[in-house]
């Protein structure tokens, strides 16, 4: 499989996969085939044009496919960070003085920031839900209490791109339902990790960027179409006020849609059916597939949490039972840049900062230098992990 990634091929142990992943050939060629084929603006009476809207229907079932969502449902954007702003401008048009909204210090500050924003200009209030700083979890009893009759909405990550933890998202979103409040969710970090099924989590919003597992950097919102329809996003007058249409603003990038259809169908594919052949459809191929993937990660970062452990002057952040493959970390006596680069020097690529967990970190005290970022993904292997933890030792000596 590592094959079939091109950029590896470097000799680099690519741990920086949180912040994005390499693409595999078909990828690439399913990108290049697109423009080659000639493709053109959506509506027009040519080929060219038939193309581009078969492209985009495709890449919305595949979409649904990969989250359990449906087709009619996924709206695609630039990042998930646009479609959190376009979307909370929508929904806040609804909040009156006397409502709230909830987020949470263990999210991205896309999932955060534009909720705080929308709600400063609506006059409503915003309430926080804390991370445990030492354990990484977000508990779910605190939400009772959080979530009220005027609550309007939850902002809940599925997995921190920080510390990896992944909060019961199905419990909070149960009780923002009982209350009547909307639950979005930033699956952005989740879904190259674990099989993701909207439904079952209880999310009204679901975000995910295609160019963390595999493909190019587009992002998506997964919505029932019927609650799509209720909510209507700034637009221009002459583009189409159909859903999802009406909230994809100007012309979609037709040919990266094609690549992520084609970074589903990889996904899809890691895994056959437990009697060797695939399973019937594409949603069950991704599935298996998605299982496989959470079972391999969780073997490959026992490893690395392993090796780490043996430090002394290494600080780990967050400890939560469920949690995607990311390590967040510090060398004691060491900054997190001085650290990275001398990982890099090594030929192993790891991330320094905050992340963007803004909050998180803050929480931690450890702004504005943040910590070291090392995330696992489906194409890194035992050899990936035992080079990040030789250069660790040697500064950690």
């Amino acid at each position: 499989m590592r094959a079939l990634y091109p950029a590896l091929t470097d000799g680099h142990a690519y741990l920086d996969g949180a912040a994005g992943t390499q693409v595999p050939v078909s990828v690439i060629d399913a990108i290049a085939s697109a423009y080659r084929a000639g493709i053109g603006n959506l509506g027009g009476a040519f080929a060219a044009s038939r193309r581009a809207v078969e492209i985009v229907a495709e890449a919305r079932a595949a979409l649904a496919d990969l989250t359990g969502g449906t087709a009619d449902g996924v709206v695609f954007g630039p990042s998930a960070t646009a479609l959190a702003y376009r979307i909370s401008d929508a929904l806040s048009r609804a909040w009156t003085a006397g409502d709230d909204i909830v987020v949470s210090r263990l999210d991205h500050d896309s999932n955060v920031r534009p909720w705080i924003q929308a709600a400063g200009r609506a006059g409503v209030d915003v309430k926080w839900a804390e991370a445990d700083l030492v354990t990484g979890e977000l508990p779910v009893a605190q939400y009772a209490d959080l979530i009220g009759p005027r609550t309007r909405l939850v902002a809940v990550t599925a997995a921190s791109n920080a510390i990896g933890t992944r909060p019961d998202v199905a419990a909070i979103s149960g009780l923002a339902h009982a209350m009547g409040a909307l639950c979005y969710v930033d699956g952005v970090h989740a879904t190259p990790h674990v099989p993701v099924d909207v439904a079952a989590l209880g999310a009204d919003f679901f975000t995910t960027s295609a160019y963390k597992w595999s493909g190019p950097h587009l992002a998506a919102a997964v919505a029932p179409p019927e609650l799509l329809e209720t909510v209507w996003p700034d637009k221009l007058a002459p583009s189409s006020n159909e859903v999802p249409w009406r909230f994809e603003r100007g012309t979609l990038p037709f040919a990266d849609l094609a690549g992520t259809t084609a970074a589903v169908e990889h996904l899809a594919a890691l895994a056959p059916g437990a009697d060797g052949a695939a399973p019937a459809s594409r949603r069950e191929r991704v599935i298996a597939s998605m299982t496989a993937v959470e079972a391999y990660e969780a073997a490959l970062f026992a490893r690395l949490l392993g090796g780490l452990a043996r430090l002394d002057r290494v600080t780990l952040y967050g400890k939560a039972a469920r949690r995607a493959p990311t390590a967040f970390f510090n060398v004691d006596g060491l900054a997190p840049r001085a650290v990275a680069e001398h990982l890099a020097a090594r030929g192993v690529n790891v991330w320094d900062g905050d992340n963007y967990a803004y909050e998180l970190c803050t929480a931690l005290g450890l702004e504005p230098d943040g910590a070291v970022r090392a995330g696992l993904v489906h194409y890194n292997n035992a050899a990936d992990v035992d080079r990040f933890l030789e250069g660790i030792t040697d500064l950690a000596r």
